[in-house]
């Protein structure tokens, strides 16, 4: 069964919100990354030492919830993400699945078009088979109800990205 997925970053005019005020209600503040390596969920790569990024609340499900006229109710959740401070071009075209920001402790969870949770998945994978994770989404999309799936951090609840059935 061929189950097809894209991972997408934060869409540019949402970063730009996100830039100025995130979704806690924050005013964001931008820093040099002193040693690089931060996941950017801006273009779906880690930073480099010496780039300014920022630290902000993310609200992914509200904000798809929004444009599609879900609501995801009590999953409705804020996390972290490091973006680039300022505009970087986003994600490079055809740069496929970002396998290795899923390295490590992941926690995959699946919502429904209504914004209802479906299910979560944890995945342990070292970061030389992160590309391994692209298998347990096929068996999570495997379930015609399954509309997206967030990827998130395990110990410190970061949203890392989400993937969409296309």
């Amino acid at each position: 069964m061929d189950i097809r997925h894209e991972a997408l970053a934060i869409a540019p005019v949402v970063l730009k919100q996100l830039r100025e005020r995130d979704d806690a209600g924050l005013v964001p503040r931008p820093y040099t990354d002193p040693e690089g390596g931060a996941p950017l969920r801006c273009c779906l790569r880690h930073s480099e030492a010496g780039e300014r990024i920022v630290l902000v609340s993310y609200a992914p499900l509200r904000r798809w919830a929004a444009a599609t006229g879900a609501e995801p109710g009590p999953y409705d959740e804020v996390g972290p993400v490091f973006v680039h401070a300022g505009e970087c071009g986003g994600r490079l075209p055809g740069s496929g699945d970002p396998a290795e920001l899923h390295g490590a402790r992941r926690v995959l969870r699946a919502y429904g078009a209504d914004g209802r949770i479906l299910g979560g998945t944890l995945v342990e994978l070292p970061k030389e088979r992160a590309a391994e994770v692209d298998g347990v989404l096929r068996e999570v999309f495997a379930d015609p109800d399954v509309a997206l799936v967030h990827v998130r951090a395990v110990e410190f609840g970061c949203f890392m990205v989400e993937i969409r059935r296309r």
